[in-house]
């Protein structure tokens, strides 16, 4: 919370060459199923929140931006092609799991019904595991280093390396 009460998010790209803050009320989060937004985000559906009436703020770095329709630029970041932002006339929306902690962002409401894709509603009674339970993937998760920015702001990214 800032000083006066406002709630405060943090959030930014995969690469962490841009990042954002947002002091106030979020609007009511979502997930978009049009084709557009499947494309723009790679994935079967958009899940976004609309800053609204909050202060959003680039703290490092600003997206690139795509003007996907004549109303509407999507944002991404240059760097790492992390999808950002929807930007549309009535205003700015982020996506959901850009933000550092999305846990309280649960999406309340659907769009774009008519490209919702067949199989979306049984991903959850799909077989599933854990990450480090997959056998077959051990020798490889072993090792495995993450260069993805941390769920919090820095002061600096990339660190500098220690000589």
């Amino acid at each position: 919370m800032s000083l006066d009460n406002k709630p405060i998010y943090t959030g930014g790209c995969q690469c962490g060459a841009v990042r954002f803050r947002i002091e106030g009320a979020l609007g009511e989060p979502s997930v978009c199923h049009c084709r557009m937004c499947q494309k723009a985000f790679g994935n079967f559906y958009a899940p976004l929140v609309s800053v609204r009436k909050a202060k959003l703020a680039w703290t490092r770095g600003e997206p690139k931006r795509f003007q996907s329709s004549n109303h509407v630029r999507r944002g991404f970041c240059g760097e790492c092609g992390t999808p950002l932002t929807y930007e549309a006339p009535d205003g700015i929306a982020l996506a959901i799991a850009a933000f550092d902690d999305p846990t309280g962002i649960a999406p309340a409401v659907q769009f774009g019904l008519e490209g919702k894709l067949p199989f979306v509603d049984g991903v959850h009674e799909l077989p599933g595991m854990r990450t480090m339970d997959d056998v077959n993937a051990a020798a490889f998760l072993a090792d495995l280093v993450s260069h993805q920015h941390p769920d919090h702001d820095t002061d600096q990214w990339p660190p500098q390396e220690q000589t």
